[in-house]
C-alpha cells in the first residue's frame, strides 16, 4: 500500500467495482483536499454514487484503496467503518430518508444525540440549522406533514448540524425546484467554508457543479477530461472527452 499525500483528507487509488458483473468503476483514482468542495460530474449511471459510497466506507471496492486522513478505509472492519461514518462523515441522499416517528428538529438533532450531545444543546443546534434553511416553522412537523422539498431541507440540516469532517452529497438537489436549489446550495457551501467541511458532491447538473472548487467527471465508470477544441468556424465549436491518464 502507498500512503496518500499529506494534504488530502480523502484519497482513492485504482478503484474497481462491479455490480452484478457489470463494471461500475474501472480504475478510478482521485484525491480530495481538506476543506475543498469537489463536484463529481457525469450522466446518470456513470458511477458517481458508487464512487461516493466507496469514499465514505459504505461500499468496499473489489480492487483499489481508499484512505481517510492516512487511515486505510478499505481494510477496516464493518464496525470501524460504521463508527467512522457516524463520527466523521455526513451523507445527503437524492431523496430524504427521515425517521417517520420523529419531527423535523428531532430528525435534525438525531446524529448529534448519537454522538453524546445533551438533548437541549442538540435541539438548539437543530433549530438553528432549520432556521438557516428557511424551515424553522416546520420544526415540530413530522415527515408525513412536510412537502418533499421541506423534507430534503431537513436532510440537509441533519447532515450539516454535526459539522462533519467530510460531507457526501449524492444528487442532493434532485427533489428541489430551481429557486429552492440555489438557496439550499448557497447555505451548504457557506456552511462548508465557514466550518472547514470538505464536501464531495455528485451531480449531473452543471449549475450545481459550478459552485464547487473543482470538478472531476465520470463516464461509464472511468474518469474523463473534457477537452475543448478550437472552433471550426465563427459559429461552430467542438468538444471531446478523453480518458484521464
Amino acid at each position: 500500500m502507498v500512503a496518500p499525500p499529506d494534504n488530502d483528507v480523502l484519497w482513492a487509488r485504482a478503484l474497481h467495482v462491479k455490480h452484478n458483473g457489470s463494471p461500475a468503476l474501472s480504475g478510478v483514482s482521485l484525491g480530495v483536499r481538506e476543506g475543498e468542495i469537489l463536484a463529481v460530474g457525469g450522466p446518470r449511471g456513470s458511477g458517481k454514487t458508487t464512487l461516493l459510497q466507496c469514499l465514505s466506507g459504505q461500499l468496499l471496492p473489489q480492487q483499489g484503496e481508499v484512505w481517510f486522513n492516512s487511515s486505510p478505509v478499505h481494510t477496516m472492519g464493518p464496525l470501524t467503518r460504521e463508527r467512522l461514518r457516524r463520527g466523521r462523515f455526513g451523507w445527503i441522499d437524492p431523496f430524504p430518508m427521515l425517521v417517520p416517528e420523529l419531527n423535523a428538529w428531532e430528525n435534525t438533532a438525531l446524529p448529534l444525540m448519537l454522538r453524546g450531545w445533551p438533548r437541549r444543546a442538540a435541539k438548539t443546534a437543530a433549530l438553528e440549522w432549520l432556521e438557516r434553511l428557511d424551515i424553522g416553522g416546520c420544526a415540530r412537523k413530522r415527515p408525513h406533514a412536510l412537502l418533499q422539498a421541506e423534507r430534503q431541507r431537513v436532510a440537509f440540516a441533519r447532515a450539516i448540524a454535526p459539522t462533519p469532517t467530510v460531507l457526501f452529497a449524492d444528487e442532493p438537489t434532485a427533489p428541489l425546484h430551481r429557486a429552492d436549489r440555489a438557496q439550499v446550495l448557497r447555505t451548504l457551501t457557506t456552511a462548508a467554508r465557514s466550518h472547514g467541511i470538505t464536501v464531495v458532491l455528485a451531480t449531473h447538473d452543471p449549475d450545481t457543479a459550478a459552485l464547487a472548487d473543482r470538478t472531476v467527471s465520470l463516464l461509464d465508470g472511468r474518469r474523463v477530461n473534457t477537452v475543448h477544441l478550437p472552433p471550426v468556424s465563427e459559429t461552430e465549436g467542438r468538444a471531446a472527452c478523453s480518458l484521464s491518464v
